[in-house]
């Protein structure tokens, strides 16, 4: 059995609607006469609804209806606006955003089953036919999105695309060595201790931090290269699907041999010695500095490196690679876009305008709608070129990444839409589209789960045990990476930890959940 059949049925990975495809705008507004509606909208600790984004401007000026919205703008904490709005009973017509955790999603479902907000079932039936086709072409997403009474509650933000993260490796460094790509897990290592070890940066300092990253968990995702997980939902800390049963990566068997392993990487000093501290500064300084040999990143943002160091490092070349394979002779990448996120926007339960709210939401599903909410607004952002939105020099060039400027206008915000790749496509350069493309026709990324909705009951269990056995599994694991302990010594006394804590409990919960949510059929 492959890992790829470790994981439930797939997610469609086709388009909800046909990339690039765009029809003529909606033939008229969705009301006769302006309609206004308040929004709790939140996200990213940053952004609140704005009437004055030129995206919310168009929108409204295309349905007739105009979103107010009551989260500030430019400060707080999203969640912690969210549990505020929450607690204080005035929920708004429209409530949306997105935080970190499990999302919005797990709150829609836990408040939607106590009446703050509607079931939007049969409004999407009668009223939203191009979310019903979605949901009737996609059973999973439904699925995905339906709570534990089964009813739907929001309408989410649905990603495009496949590939995430990919493996990168400095060329120029592998050429001066005389070494080719690495294509197991043992060519791997002899490749990060030829940069360790012979100084192919060419200063005379033993200063090469052969493997690096900016996001902690990637250490932990070293495990891969023998075969272990080490993620899996989105949702609810990174359970998945083994074989039809709800299992967690870091109490699993095969873990033990892949963080031995690992240790071992990073004791030998092949994995920067400041992974779990550098964070985000890692790519700017070691990619900068001319000393980082191979990471596993965001495909678009790391090769866009090659073209910001040209000038500065001389023949620098950081190229995608394709997955080592693992000590089993598999090829796979674990990381992957999911196709349902936990954010969206749902209907308050004192909204006097259902039916124009979830048209309202429909109107997003359309291809204006959809075109609007992922490229902005024509003339503003982009041109209509040959029937296809193409964004304009001063946002491809623009000052701040691409998405961070349609952000400022309303646009790739999450809330309930279709995300289009063809957006990310046009300021992705032509070596992270090799990447993709390399990662995409060689089946590599492993199917991703959405995860799990819990009913009241199973949701306390996992409350009262979760947050202890996931903080003990942390602690384990950077121990032992550090060489404080040794995970062989430690495995049995781990286990039974896990057991004393709950774990088995925790399972048989989510393990409910699942087949009730998906049926045990995946």
């Amino acid at each position: 059995m492959t890992l790829k059949t470790l994981l439930m049925g797939a997610v469609a990975s086709a388009a909800l609607l046909t990339p690039g495809s765009y029809g003529p705008a909606q033939a008229e507004p969705i009301v006769s006469e302006p309609l206004e509606l308040d929004v709790f909208m939140h996200f990213r600790d940053k952004y609140g609804w704005n009437t004055d984004w030129p995206v919310a401007q168009k929108v409204s000026e295309a349905t007739g209806i105009t979103l107010n919205g009551t989260a500030p703008v430019g400060a707080g904490d999203s969640r912690e606006l969210f549990n505020l709005m929450i607690a204080s009973g005035d929920i708004p017509d429209i409530v949306g955003g997105e935080f970190s955790g499990a999302g919005v999603k797990e709150a829609f479902d836990q408040y939607g089953m106590e009446g703050a907000f509607l079931p939007l079932n049969d409004l999407i039936a009668e009223h939203a036919p191009d979310i019903q086709k979605v949901l009737d072409e996609n059973p999973t997403i439904r699925s995905a999105i339906s709570a534990p009474d089964g009813n739907i509650y929001y309408i989410p933000y649905l990603p495009d695309g496949d590939v995430g993260r990919v493996w990168f490796v400095r060329q120029d460094w592998l050429d001066a060595l005389g070494l080719e790509q690495p294509k197991t897990v043992d060519e791997l290592y002899d490749v990060l201790v030829a940069f360790r070890d012979k100084d192919p940066n060419g200063n005379g300092q033993a200063d090469e931090v052969p493997y690096f990253n900016r996001h902690a968990e990637e250490a932990i995702r070293l495990v891969n290269l023998w075969g272990a997980r080490s993620t899996g939902s989105d949702s609810y800390h990174q359970f998945y699907i083994e074989d039809g049963k709800v299992v967690h990566p870091y109490a699993h068997e095969n873990f033990k041999v892949g963080i031995s392993n690992v240790a071992a990487w990073y004791q030998e000093g092949l994995i920067d010695k400041e992974i779990f501290t550098r964070k985000s500064r890692a790519r700017d300084e070691l990619l900068g500095g001319n000393m980082g040999g191979v990471t596993h990143d965001w495909v678009a943002s790391t090769a866009a490196y090659n073209d910001k160091l040209a000038a500065e490092i001389e023949g620098f070349s950081f190229l995608p690679m394709a997955p080592p394979a693992d000590i089993n002779g598999e090829v796979w990448e674990e990381h992957g876009r999911i196709n349902v996120k936990p954010s969206g926007w749902a209907i308050g339960y004192s909204n006097e305008h259902p039916e124009e709210t979830i048209k309202f939401f429909n109107f997003y599903f359309t291809e204006e709608g959809q075109r609007i909410a992922n490229f902005g607004v024509e003339g503003l952002t982009y041109d209509m070129v040959d029937g296809k939105p193409v964004f304009k020099d001063s946002v491809l060039n623009g000052d701040g990444s691409v998405v961070a400027q349609l952000w400022e206008i309303g646009a790739q915000i999450p809330i309930g839409f279709p995300q289009d790749y063809e957006y990310e496509r046009q300021w992705t350069n032509d070596l992270a589209l090799k990447g993709i493309e390399m990662y995409t026709e060689g089946g590599y990324v492993v199917e991703q789960f959405p995860g799990i909705a819990m009913n009241a009951e199973e949701k306390a269990i996992y409350d009262k045990s979760w947050p202890n056995i996931l903080s003990f599994m942390q602690e384990s694991y950077e121990k032992w990476i550090l060489g404080a302990a040794d995970v062989e010594a430690e495995w049995s006394d781990y286990q039974a930890q896990l057991e004393r804590l709950g774990y088995s409990d925790v399972l048989a919960a989510l393990q409910t959940a699942y087949e009730r949510q998906y049926g045990g059929s995946n």
